[in-house]
């Protein structure tokens, strides 16, 4: 610091007025670091940039000259105060062209180029190696310039409102990119290696000509937002469930005949498809979106409305306005949070006319009331039968349960009501039956008491109960009743109850935290996901990762147990699994059977016992991300370094003394590599080389050089202050 005042950035604006084509385009990273530097009045709008704009992080002579007898007090302006300009905003004018000296600007973080008149961009916009964020949005372009594919930190790309025609394949180089706006322009067609945006959380292109999605769109784990409206799509990928983080999905004006079943998601909140051709609602993808608030199906071609649409028990507006449906299902009264139900425009003459004009509650209270009549008229009194049970109607409606994984309306005490009504489900509904049915088969009845009072205590039997069990009596009724049921409403599910039944058979011994449990069988059928957590589990049998593997399991979970080695039974999904979670146990070796995993990509090994793996562990050519902090390395196994596809390396926390430049210059890909808080002594300064590496983190370490204080400022720094010490 050469003077009193501090260094400030210099935000430079050539605009008449604030415009943006949405709020995102008018965030600053630190508004208050930011010096406008317009003329007292407004520029007119001109075409051409002044040149000093493109030399403005070098000081004027006029500054130079001024020595320290000068200073006034406008000393803050002093070319020693100021930092280089990381945020260029020229919207809102009429630029038709970009000087190729947008290239002197290198420290350019955000640039902003909306609503000007812009018919290309130069090449050297793609030098700007620290550029995060380009808005490019309502001009005249057709195509982007090759060399803005390669940005290596580009995160925010907007080019809506502009000419294309198609996106580029190389946009697929983007690794960093998690925003893209392509909104209104003439796409006609996706990029096949679109799915390498692994990290894009918004996929906004409405208002294109779109026909077809590409089969890798599924790749792209980390989409939170699809928005395809106004397109030309007549379908969408099968696996649309593996985008598991998808929230909101926009299809609206499209050409679709028919929707997926989103096998494996559970975060999809708004699903919009108004104006379509849809005919049928899926029924796997009612039991699939248990999460889902809003359905807008309004101006299909839909004619009948499934009862599974109860499983939607978040429910808050269901929109199914000017379809062709003739009956409203009664199961829609137990939707407790349904707050809009959109009929209008339906040929409905099963409910009069003055009814529906109502209004939503009007709807449902006559539906509930000709639910609960149909329960009566079959099964007795409901309400008593409830009662009776402890549970009241209100709260199997309100879908409430103490067991996050178990579906809503599963009462507790099922067991104790079969018992003391005959078994007979007294459910107002079909599709309730079948989830209080389905998650009953899996338990063995012999420990209905024990369980029961596990999870409410307050429960009793009878003092035959016991005897009952062990003839088998009701086991036999159970079961027949079981499957007229489940055959006739859902029998698809049922021949898989079937199926475990007899691997699991009601004559094994009393329940153990090892044995496959109710909740994990309902994880594994809706999300992909085998998760067992806190269950202090010293071993996993074979007969559960067989039933995962027939379930197309691909992500394990047994974090926070007491494994000591990977579970043999493992091997069973070697060429399923790309996801394996072991952090929290106390493994002290890996197998050597982990090198038969294929299509692994994310493995966590944290938080253990380990100080060495296996050397087939160099095979696992897919794997990308690995995490083994906070075990008992005293050095980085070379097997990891023959991992040419890793890119994230964790390995903070553990008695590493040593830094193995030349193993890591083999693995091309690596761009975070974690090694905080172990016993390196000196960092190589070759290190700097390795331009590759992002994200470098190495506090923690008793090295003396680089200094703490360097650490602190970041990658960049600690990369430059090495590769300045490397001898000439």
């Amino acid at each position: 610091m050469c003077g009193p005042y501090p260094r400030r950035r210099r935000y430079y604006q050539i605009r008449e007025f604030q415009m943006a084509s949405s709020a995102d385009e008018l965030e600053s990273e630190d508004p208050d670091d930011e010096l406008e530097l317009d003329d007292p009045e407004p520029p007119t709008r001109s075409e051409d940039l002044p040149e000093r704009l493109y030399d403005i992080n070098e000081a004027d002579a006029d500054s130079k000259a001024v020595n320290l007898e000068q200073l006034t007090i406008k000393e803050e302006d002093a070319w020693w105060n100021q930092v280089p300009l990381n945020n260029l905003d020229l919207s809102s004018n009429t630029l038709t062209h970009l000087s190729p000296k947008i290239v002197n600007l290198q420290s350019l973080t955000v640039l902003t180029l909306h609503d000007n008149a812009l018919v290309e961009l130069p090449p050297e916009i793609g030098k700007l190696e620290k550029l995060m964020r380009l808005n490019v949005s309502h001009n005249k372009l057709s195509q982007l310039p090759r060399e803005i594919y390669s940005l290596p930190e580009l995160r925010h790309l907007n080019i809506s409102y502009n000419e294309f025609n198609e996106l580029n394949p190389d946009i697929s180089d983007l690794h960093m990119l998690e925003f893209l706006d392509g909104g209104h322009n003439n796409i006609q067609s996706l990029p096949g290696g679109i799915g390498f945006l692994v990290r894009l959380t918004a996929l906004l292109l409405p208002y294109n000509h779109i026909k077809e999605l590409p089969p890798d769109l599924v790749n792209m784990r980390s989409l939170q937002k699809i928005d395809l409206m106004q397109n030309d799509l007549t379908c969408l990928p099968e696996d649309m469930g593996l985008l598991r983080k998808l929230e909101c999905l926009y299809l609206q004006h499209n050409d679709i005949l028919e929707l997926p079943e989103f096998e494996g998601n559970e975060t999809l909140s708004e699903l919009h498809a108004s104006n379509n051709f849809i005919k049928t609602i899926p029924k796997a993808m009612c039991s699939n979106l248990p999460h889902l608030k809003i359905l807008d199906l309004r101006d299909n071609k839909i004619t009948e409305l499934p009862d599974e649409l109860c499983l939607l028990r978040n429910l808050n507006r269901l929109d199914v306005s000017n379809n062709t449906i003739s009956v409203l299902p009664v199961t829609l009264s137990s939707l407790a949070h349904l707050i809009s139900l959109q009929v209008e425009g339906n040929p409905i003459k099963t409910i009069r006319r003055d009814i529906l004009q109502c209004g939503t509650s009007r709807i449902l209270k006559t539906l509930h009331e000709r639910a609960l009549a149909k329960a009566k008229e079959e099964g007795g009194g409901v309400d008593e039968a409830f009662t009776s049970a402890g549970i009241s109607v209100t709260r199997l409606r309100a879908g409430q349960s103490d067991d996050g994984d178990m579906p809503g309306n599963f009462p507790d005490s099922f067991h104790h009501q079969q018992q003391q009504n005959g078994f007979q489900c007294h459910c107002p509904y079909p599709c309730q039956q079948q989830m209080q049915q389905q998650f009953c088969v899996y338990e063995p009845l012999r420990n209905c008491q024990e369980y029961d009072r596990q999870t409410q205590g307050h429960i009793y039997e009878p003092e035959n109960y016991q005897q009952q069990h062990q003839n088998g009596s009701l086991k036999s009724l159970f079961m027949q009743q079981q499957k007229q049921r489940m055959d006739y409403l859902y029998p698809r599910s049922f021949m898989y109850q079937q199926q475990q039944q007899q691997q699991f058979s009601y004559e094994q011994g009393p329940y153990s935290r090892s044995a496959v449990h109710p909740r994990w069988v309902y994880k594994l059928r809706h999300t992909r996901t085998l998760a067992v957590n806190l269950e202090e589990l010293t071993e996993v049998p074979d007969q559960v990762f067989q039933i995962a593997r027939d379930e197309g399991v691909h992500v394990v979970d047994f974090a926070r147990n007491q494994l000591s080695t990977l579970p043999n039974g493992l091997q069973h999904m070697k060429d399923l699994v790309t996801e394996l979670v072991l952090s929290n146990n106390v493994i002290g070796y890996v197998p050597q059977f982990i090198s038969q995993f294929t299509r692994i990509s994310f493995l966590n090994l944290s938080n253990n016992l380990l100080n060495d793996l296996p050397t087939e562990f160099g095979v696992l050519n897919t794997l990308r991300e690995l995490n083994i902090a906070n075990n008992r390395f005293q050095f980085i196994p070379n097997c990891v370094y023959e991992l040419k596809g890793l890119e994230i390396f964790i390995a903070s926390e553990n008695h590493i003394k040593m830094l193995n430049v030349s193993g890591l210059q083999s693995m091309p890909r690596l761009s975070t590599l974690d090694l905080r808080n172990n016993d390196i002594e000196t960092v190589p300064p070759i290190l700097g080389n390795l331009t590759n590496i992002t994200h470098l983190e190495l506090v923690g370490n008793p090295f003396r050089q680089p200094r703490h204080q360097i650490l602190m400022k970041g990658t960049d720094a600690i990369m430059s202050y090495l590769r300045d010490r490397i001898p000439t």
